[in-house]
């Protein structure tokens, strides 16, 4: 096992090219389950979700091919899934129990073969995500649905119809999304989430074929047609990498330029929290130049709300960068209900924080302090290694195969810009 360590007090400054979006590939590979053409993705990330996803696909059927010719730190993968024989509809435990966003083959493998059995989804720990929207559209578009031994069986043909979201579900919303593409009946999905990787799926669903109108937002019609064929897709840049990198700048009074596309667009919630903490950003022509405007980070307020607001993916993120604040600020966390399992592990560091439900005070600190400290999970990882590197000392981020799953090449890119960060072999945990 190995860890990350972190010699902090050290200014940020260079350019960093941005990731494709890992919450945009997934889905985006899955889709590619819709077509026996093929889907050729560019700009996919170099990450431990991706290769599971890809094993899953594999024993579905796919032939995956990976292109790399070229790649250094500032470009992705190219990667092509040929699904022209599914060969298997069943998902099994032991690939989805790593990832839960395994359960986006269902859609796409009961579209296309009208049936499906998918292993109930594992992940990281952060709370309850049931997937019984998923479910319950799958019956309101034509599916019979039925759990048992911890597998979802669905099946029949899918004829359309209306789908009432009761929450924002972004999974959901994916992935009867993918299914309805291949439906024979035209389907309403109504208080469908509007975030962009979303928004990113329908439009390579189209260009593959599928007719999607409102794209972008709560209401999507969509009309079945009878396949989709082969495209080329490129994924948009990931959204809360950026975000991260952003607050790592500010940490350490660097400036950084993100390097991607859209980013002023796709980062609209976490852009606006920033520049109330005292961030800058300016647009380049190639992205997006940060820096903090003022002398120290401002206290806020910030609630995680579906897109456009906060996103939750930045929450723990925004709290490393709270415990350097001027004053006070509350976060509160609507999305998820045990997401602030990072707090203790920042409060080891010297930070102080107080958390009452849903909520978590966090007030101001002149510096943090390197320690000994554990992930627990994706977005947690990176708040940790955010603290280290505004932290006077050494810190030792623990269990960073969390960080692995969402954050391409962190100790390359890190150290470009000035961090002295380095992986090395743990001491078993």
């Amino acid at each position: 096992m190995e860890k990350i360590v972190i010699e902090g007090g050290r200014r940020l400054e260079g350019a960093l090219p941005i990731s494709g979006a890992k919450n945009a590939a997934l889905p985006l590979m899955c889709a590619g389950l819709l077509t026996k053409g093929g889907l050729t993705l560019h700009n996919l990330p170099h990450l431990a979700d991706i290769k599971t996803l890809a094993s899953l696909l594999t024993e579905l059927g796919s032939k995956i091919s990976y292109d790399e010719e070229g790649w250094d730190i500032g470009s992705g993968q190219t990667v092509t899934i040929a699904a022209q024989n599914i060969t298997s509809t069943t998902a099994p435990y032991d690939i989805v129990r790593k990832m839960r966003a395994s359960i986006l083959v269902l859609g796409p493998l009961l579209a296309r073969e009208g049936e499906a059995i998918v292993s109930l989804p594992g992940g990281c720990a952060i709370g309850n995500r049931p997937i019984d929207l998923h479910l319950k559209a799958f019956e309101d578009i034509g599916a019979t649905i039925e759990l048992k031994d911890g597998y979802v069986r669905a099946s029949g043909k899918l004829t359309g119809g209306t789908v009432h979201f009761a929450t924002v579900s972004v999974g959901a919303t994916e992935n009867i999304l993918m299914a309805a593409c291949l439906a024979d009946g035209s389907t309403i999905i109504e208080n469908a989430a509007k975030e962009p990787e979303i928004t990113d799926l329908a439009n390579c669903l189209v260009a593959m074929g599928a007719k999607i109108s409102g794209i972008g937002t709560s209401r999507l019609e969509v009309t079945g047609v009878s396949e989709l064929h082969t495209t080329e897709y490129s994924v948009m840049p990931d959204r809360i990498e950026a975000g991260s990198y952003a607050v790592a700048a500010a940490m350490t009074g660097g400036e950084l330029e993100l390097l991607g596309n859209d980013l002023p667009f796709v980062m609209t919630g976490t852009l606006e929290i920033l520049k109330q903490a005292g961030l800058v950003f300016n647009e380049t022509d190639r992205g997006l130049l940060i820096r903090l405007g003022s002398e120290k980070i401002k206290g806020i307020n910030a609630v995680t709300q579906p897109f456009p607001g906060f996103p939750t993916d930045m929450q723990a993120q925004l709290m490393a960068m709270m415990t350097m604040c001027d004053g006070a600020s509350v976060i509160t966390e609507t999305i998820f209900e045990n997401r602030f399992m990072h707090v203790p592990e920042l409060c080891r560091m010297g930070a102080d924080i107080t958390v009452n439900g849903s909520s978590a005070t966090i007030r101001g600190i002149g510096k943090l302090l390197g320690a000994q400290v554990m992930a627990t999970d994706l977005r947690a990882s990176m708040s940790l290694v955010l603290a280290g590197l505004a932290a006077d000392g050494v810190t030792d981020v623990n269990r960073i195969y969390h960080l692995d799953r969402g954050y391409e090449r962190l100790v390359q890119k890190l150290g470009s810009c000035g961090a002295k960060i380095s992986r090395e072999q743990a001491d078993s945990i």
